[in-house]
């Protein structure tokens, strides 16, 4: 799982700390230890849910300001409708 450069600072000093991906299969498993960015990660849970799921708490917590903002970033694998199903992936750095 990588992050985008203008997160990965955030994303470092904790502030970030779920993301939402468009993924066709899992990328990452609950406990696995990553790292990409530089940066140290592991992964605490895994959900799958339509994107009119997602909580405006989850979307403060990926570091984005707005649903849409958070829609536009996550599509970079395609479109992102309210009903298309996402990875909800919540972690920590270490």
């Amino acid at each position: 799982m990588r992050f985008s450069p203008d997160l990965r600072e955030r994303v470092a000093l904790g502030e970030i700390t779920l993301s939402i991906r468009l993924w066709q299969r899992p990328q990452v498993r609950v406990g696995g230890r990553y790292e990409a960015d530089g940066l140290r990660f592991e992964v605490e849970s895994i959900e799958v849910l339509p994107f009119s799921a997602v909580t405006a708490e989850d979307i403060s917590r990926s570091g984005e300001s707005s649903r849409e903002a958070l829609r536009q970033r996550a599509a970079h694998a395609g479109p992102i409708e309210d009903e298309t199903l996402v990875y909800r992936v919540e972690f920590h750095v270490f």
